[in-house]
This record gives C-alpha cells, sequence and structure tokens, in this order.
C-alpha cells in the first residue's frame, strides 16, 4: 500500500493532474493569505465582506479554499492590499 506522498508523487507525474492540483494548492495558499490579513486587521468575515460588498458566505468560502469568480478575489485582495497572481495558463 502506498503512503500518501507516495501516491502524490506517482499522480504528480501526469501533467494534467499536477496542473489542477497547482492551481488548487494556489486558491488554498491565496485563501489562507486572505485569512491572515483579515485577522491581522482586527476583522471579522462579515465586516470584511461588507467593506469588499461581498456576503460572508462568499468571503468563508474564498477563505477555505472553494472556487469562486475572479471578481470576487479581486475585490477582497484589493481591499486588503493584497496582488493576485493569475497563474499561466497550459
Amino acid at each position: 500500500m502506498l503512503s500518501f506522498n507516495e501516491h502524490l508523487n506517482e499522480k504528480m507525474q501526469d501533467p494534467e493532474f499536477k496542473k489542477m492540483f497547482q492551481e488548487e494548492k494556489y486558491l488554498l495558499e491565496l485563501g489562507q493569505k486572505i485569512s491572515e490579513k483579515r485577522k491581522k486587521l482586527g476583522l471579522t468575515q462579515r465586516e470584511l465582506a461588507e467593506q469588499c460588498e461581498v456576503t460572508q458566505q462568499q468571503l468563508s468560502k474564498i477563505e477555505n479554499g472553494v472556487n469562486c469568480n475572479l471578481l470576487t478575489f479581486v475585490r477582497i485582495s484589493s481591499t486588503l492590499g493584497l496582488t493576485i497572481k493569475i497563474p499561466k495558463a497550459g
């Protein structure tokens, strides 16, 4: 039986899987940065959501790495002074 890391390393040999994995990893990392910055500023999710003109539910999804539309990411990131780098396709 393969360990998780062995299984992941095996799957990463597939270029399509690797690309999707890296995209999801980026979304999780961005959500974590947003959450950390929000907390550092002493804001609740509701307070930041109101400032960004998004719902608290949308903000929660982003902080938990759930996909959302680009405009929502831009609103939240720009309110927090964060920069989004969009990975190259392909």
